[in-house]
C-alpha cells in the first residue's frame, strides 16, 4: 500500500520496519525536526485539543497523538490526507484523530479554538499569509508551534513605534523585519511565495497577537497568546469580520 499511495513527502515509520519515504533528501523527515520540538512542549497533552494545518500524511499529528491530545488535522490536498488516514490505521491513532480537507482561510468561519496549533511549513506557501496568520492566531488558547522558510540571519533591527517618510532607507537594514516575494519558483515549486527573515517572522507573529516564547531552532518559534493589545487587535478583528461573517 505504501507503494499505490506513493510519492510521500512525510517518512513514517510503521510497524514492522516499514518506512514511507525512507530516501528522503531531508533525511528522516520529518522525524528530524520533531526532535527539535519535542522537548519544548508539554510532555503529557491528555486532554489537549490539538489542530494540525497542512497536516500532509499526518507525522506530526501522530506524533501529538501519541502524547495523548485529540487531534483535528486539516490539508487541502486529498492526497496526502489518504496518506495519513492509512498511516493512522497502521499506528492503531485513528481514534485520536479527525483529519478533514479544508485551507487554513476556512478556519475563521468556525468556532473552535485549540489548545495546541501546529502551523509548521505552510506560511511561505500562501498567497495572502498574514491573513491566514490572523486568522490561526485567534485559535489559539495555549501555544503555537510556528515554522516557515526564513532568510539568512537572526539581526533585528530596533524599529522604534514610528518613522519619517523621509527615513525609508532605514527599511533597507538587513534587521528590518521584511518579507521577499517569489514572483515565479523557487527549488522549482511555483507556491513557494514568501521569504521572510527572522525579525519579519517575530514582528508579524506580535502584530498578529503572538508572543514568541521560544525559537528552539533555526525558522522554528514557540508562540502564546499575548502579543500585541492594541488599536492592531481591533484592527484586524473587524477586517476578518468584514471577510467572512456572513452578510
Amino acid at each position: 500500500m505504501v507503494a499505490e499511495l506513493a510519492p510521500w513527502f512525510h517518512n513514517i515509520h510503521l510497524p514492522g520496519g516499514l518506512q514511507t519515504a525512507p530516501e528522503h533528501v531531508l533525511g528522516d523527515f520529518p522525524a528530524n525536526k520533531w526532535l527539535r520540538i519535542r522537548d519544548h512542549l508539554p510532555g503529557d497533552l491528555r486532554g489537549w485539543q490539538a489542530l494540525d494545518i497542512g497536516c500532509n500524511a499526518g507525522f506530526y499529528s501522530f506524533a501529538l497523538a501519541r502524547l495523548g491530545a485529540q487531534v483535528t488535522a486539516i490539508d487541502n490536498n486529498a492526497h496526502y490526507l489518504r496518506q495519513a488516514r492509512w498511516a493512522a490505521g497502521q499506528l492503531n491513532l485513528s481514534p485520536s484523530i479527525h483529519f478533514e480537507q479544508m485551507s487554513v482561510y476556512a478556519l475563521a468561519r468556525t468556532r473552535r479554538s485549540f489548545d495546541l496549533i501546529l502551523f509548521m511549513g505552510v506560511f511561505y506557501h500562501l498567497r495572502y499569509p498574514l491573513l491566514a496568520l490572523d486568522i490561526v492566531a485567534r485559535k489559539v488558547k495555549r501555544r503555537m508551534v510556528f515554522q516557515t522558510l526564513s532568510l539568512p540571519g537572526m539581526e533585528i533591527f530596533d524599529t522604534g513605534e514610528d518613522r519619517g517618510l523621509a527615513e525609508r532607507s532605514d527599511l533597507l537594514h538587513p534587521g528590518w523585519p521584511k518579507m521577499a516575494f517569489i514572483e515565479h519558483k523557487m527549488a522549482g515549486d511555483p507556491t513557494n511565495w514568501w521569504v521572510a527573515n527572522h525579525a519579519g517572522v517575530t514582528a508579524m507573529l506580535r502584530s498578529s497577537g503572538m508572543r514568541v516564547i521560544e525559537n528552539p531552532a533555526e525558522e522554528i518559534y514557540i508562540c502564546e497568546p499575548g502579543g500585541k493589545n492594541d488599536w492592531t487587535s481591533d484592527f484586524i478583528d473587524k477586517g476578518l469580520r468584514e471577510l467572512f461573517d456572513p452578510v
